[in-house]
C-alpha cells in the first residue's frame, strides 16, 4: 500500500486535514499505521475522538511507534481509548 485508499470527499475540512496528516507523518511505518486507521475510521470518529487524534499526531514518531508496538509503555498524556483502538487496528493489519 502506498497511500490513502479513501477519498476525502464527504469529510469536513478538519477531518480532511487529519486524514492527510495521518498519511504524511515523516516515517513510513507511522504513515501506514495512522494512515490506514484514518482511512478506515475518520468518518465515524466523534468530535472528541478527532481532537484526541489531533493530539496523538503531535507525538514524535519514534515515541508513538514505540508505544504502539509495545517497545515502551505509552505516556499517560496519550494513553487512552483511541490509542488502544489504533493499537488494536494495527494488530489486525499489516505487520509494520
Amino acid at each position: 500500500m502506498t497511500g490513502s485508499t479513501r477519498s476525502s470527499g464527504g469529510l469536513d475540512d478538519r477531518r480532511k486535514r487529519l486524514l492527510f496528516r495521518c498519511w504524511h507523518r515523516g516515517t513510513r511505518e507511522m504513515d501506514l499505521i495512522l494512515g490506514r486507521f484514518a482511512d478506515a475510521e475518520i468518518a465515524s470518529l466523534s468530535d472528541g475522538e478527532v481532537t484526541e487524534l489531533e493530539r496523538l499526531i503531535e507525538v514524535p514518531d519514534p515515541d508513538l511507534y514505540a508505544a504502539l508496538t509495545e517497545e515502551k509503555p505509552p505516556a499517560p498524556a496519550y494513553a487512552g481509548a483511541l490509542f488502544d483502538r489504533i493499537k488494536a487496528f494495527r494488530a489486525t493489519g499489516l505487520d509494520v
